[in-house]
């Protein structure tokens, strides 16, 4: 694609439609690149974010990691037995808090973790080339405005400004 096109109909498309595309493209471009591993996307996600946790010295708990990752608790302690069972995580009791489960990568895990990281890299520099490459300035705007959208507070049950009915201009015309 040279670097005027767009890819088909992205013209007239909303914002959000081309964020839900490019989430798409990449879940499946990392699913594809880490599976030779062994790995899903979201395998690779947890045990990222548990790669880079542990190597700040944090020893995680299940909570902890859901909320880093904004994965569903329930679907990290899936994930977390699956790779409990290959071999690539260990789950314990929390001495602090009983109920607590915290995780940490086994030797085996941090090596394809490792492996998966360069893997996942080098999409990412595919991804951003567009943009100037990863050091960019182009990228380190556009990495800027995703993490306010992701700090940006979503309620489905607050309505948009713009939907308030004609009667409550009414009332406050009164």
């Amino acid at each position: 694609m040279s670097k005027g096109s767009r890819s088909k109909g992205s013209e007239k498309a909303t914002p959000g439609f081309l964020v839900w595309r490019l989430s798409m493209k990449w879940r499946v471009a990392v699913d594809r690149a880490v599976a030779p591993l062994g790995l899903t996307h979201a395998q690779y996600s947890l045990m990222a974010s548990l790669y880079g946790m542990q190597r700040d010295g944090e020893r995680p708990s299940q909570r902890r990691l859901a909320d880093h990752t904004g994965l569903e608790p329930l679907y990290v302690s899936k994930l977390a037995r699956a790779l409990e069972a290959s071999g690539l995580l260990e789950r314990t009791r929390d001495p602090r808090d009983p109920r607590a489960v915290q995780l940490t990568l086994t030797e085996q895990g941090r090596e394809v973790t490792g492996r998966a990281v360069k893997v996942v890299q080098g999409l990412l520099r595919q991804l951003l080339a567009p943009l100037g490459g990863l050091d960019s300035p182009r990228a380190r705007e556009f990495t800027a405005d995703l993490a306010t959208l992701l700090d940006a507070p979503l309620d489905p049950s607050i309505e948009h400004v713009d939907s308030v009915d004609s009667s409550d201009s009414d009332k406050e015309q009164s």
